[in-house]
Formats: structure tokens, C-alpha cells, sequence
């Protein structure tokens, strides 16, 4: 399978049916995936196979033990993009690069303010006011077809 050179990371899961179905996504958007621990349930696959299916072993998964351990594998030239619903910048104002990796927080709490101080750039996806957030993996669905759209234009997929 060819994966793009985009990348969806995943912060500190909660629910192992949400990430199930991030990693089934990533697999058939052959994008490359970063879970970073610890997770707020075991990390297995007996977990996971129930939503992930048979893709969790179609999909180019790396697990972190820590956000640190994660810092530390990013090459100097790849572009960290935060999901949150806390930016005032709109995805579809936003120009994804190839070398995204596209980060969703915790679905009971998004990522510490430590990281999102430490990322430059960050998006939301617009919703009506009266609603708070999507759950993650549909945010995160949205996110990545919105990044390959642009990609697949780019490169005249």
C-alpha cells in the first residue's frame, strides 16, 4: 500500500471505539498514524479489533509512550497541525503541507495547554454555536479528507 507522506496523531485515546475507527481511517486514507500514550484503556489489539477490524493490520502504526517520546521521532522539517475546537482558524482557511501530521486530543479533554502553547498551528473545524465539538474521530475523518483533498489536488491525483 502507498501511504501518503501525511500523518494522523493521535494524543492520549480514551475510548478504544474511537480509536479503532482512526486507525480503520488512517488505513484507508493510507496515511500513516502516531498514538501517543499512555492510553486511557490497555493498548491491544483485542481492544481494538472489535472497531479497527481487519485494518489494523492494513495500517502503518507507531506508539509512543509519551508525548516526549513523540517530540522526539519528528523530523525538523514536519509540520505539526492541531485539530481543537479551541482556534480561531477555520480547516478550510487552512493550506496542508505533505509533511502534516494532523494531532486530535483526548476525547474527554483535547491536549494539555503545554502542547497547545507548543503548536504553532492549529485549526478547527467551523460549527454551529450551539453545539461544542464533534466527536474525535469523526473531527478527525473531516481533517484528513480535507489535507488529502488538497494533496491529491497538488499532486494531480
Amino acid at each position: 500500500m502507498k501511504f501518503l507522506e501525511l500523518r494522523l496523531a493521535v494524543y492520549q485515546p480514551d475510548i478504544p471505539q474511537n480509536l479503532g475507527s482512526m486507525i480503520r481511517l488512517a488505513a484507508c486514507f493510507g496515511v500513516k498514524m502516531d498514538i501517543i500514550g499512555p492510553c486511557g484503556f490497555p493498548f491491544a489489539k483485542v481492544a481494538l479489533k472489535r472497531t479497527a477490524m481487519d485494518y489494523l493490520d492494513l495500517a502503518e502504526i507507531e506508539h509512543h509512550s509519551s508525548y516526549k517520546f513523540f517530540r522526539a521521532t519528528i523530523p525538523p522539517l514536519r509540520r505539526l497541525v492541531l485539530l481543537t475546537a479551541q482556534s480561531s482558524a477555520s480547516i478550510w482557511d487552512f493550506n496542508f503541507q505533505p509533511n502534516d501530521t494532523i494531532i486530535v486530543g483526548r476525547e474527554s479533554a483535547g491536549v494539555p495547554d503545554t502542547i497547545r502553547r507548543e503548536i504553532k498551528d492549529q485549526i478547527k473545524i467551523p460549527l454551529v454555536p450551539s453545539v461544542r465539538c464533534l466527536n474525535v474521530a469523526n473531527a478527525a475523518s473531516i481533517a484528513l479528507a480535507e489535507a488529502t483533498r488538497q494533496m491529491c489536488s497538488l499532486q494531480n491525483i
